[in-house]
């Protein structure tokens, strides 16, 4: 299972949302670019770096910060956030990006959304599978819809898109236990998909129990800022 530390950023600093929600941000003093040398340093390979600004603007506003990241690490990055059409798309992979998560497009802009991964191999991408009770939530969790995920996912398979990153908003940035049921539901219906479960993580137990279901990943987040999980124990339980 792929451990994959997650950096989140709004006007330029690390940040963390309690479900998704501006209102209840929490700043933390380390730079962007010392976290992901932290990062490395301890032997992590990938790192989920997410534009909160971007994905309600649908601008990209931290290609400087990822610019950094590439030149100073040796990280792959995989960027979610404010991706909306095809030009940014390019403009993310001339910048270095690894794989960029497409969210709300693949729901608000279904002709956009096609025409994206359809110009590009389809393992550069990972489809953003944002729920709430198992419906889709869009534009930085702020539109609930009334999709289900697993409709969605049966929607994206037929574009050879292997790679979704789940996160159950009530969880998010919650420190109280992720949702382990979910993800067993969705591995049950798509065994073949590659799965990164997010959202809730509170300590390295969490991680060991979503470890028994191999997904093939599971991104990390407030737990480590809030110093929940020690870095060098967390990469040994993802060796």
């Amino acid at each position: 299972m792929l451990i994959i530390p997650a950096i989140d950023l709004y006007e330029n600093k690390i940040v963390r949302l309690r479900k998704g929600d501006f209102n209840q941000v929490t700043f933390y003093e380390q730079t962007p670019l010392a976290k992901a040398k932290e990062f490395e340093q301890h032997g992590f390979e990938w790192l989920h770096i997410v534009d909160l600004l971007g994905s309600k603007t649908g601008t990209i506003s931290v290609d400087k910060i990822i610019q950094e990241v590439k030149k100073e690490t040796r990280l792959k990055i995989e960027f979610g956030g404010g991706v909306r059409n095809l030009q940014t798309v390019s403009q993310l992979f001339e910048i270095g990006i690894d794989k960029i998560i497409l969210g709300s497009i693949s729901v608000k802009n279904k002709i956009k959304f096609e025409a994206i991964v359809k110009n590009f191999p389809s393992q550069n991408f990972i489809i953003a599978v944002d729920a709430l009770d198992e419906k889709l939530a869009v534009s930085g969790w702020t539109e609930a819809t009334t999709i289900s995920i697993y409709e969605h996912i049966e929607y994206c398979l037929q574009f050879g898109l292997t790679h979704f990153l789940c996160t159950d908003i009530s969880k998010d940035g919650m420190l109280t236990g992720t949702n382990i049921d979910l993800y067993k539901m969705i591995l049950a219906r798509f065994p073949n998909i590659n799965l990164i479960a997010s959202g809730g993580i509170k300590d390295l137990d969490d991680v060991k129990k979503v470890k028994e279901i191999n997904p093939y990943g599971v991104v990390i987040g407030k737990a480590i800022y809030e110093n929940k999980i020690d870095l060098k124990e967390l990469a040994q339980v993802g060796s």
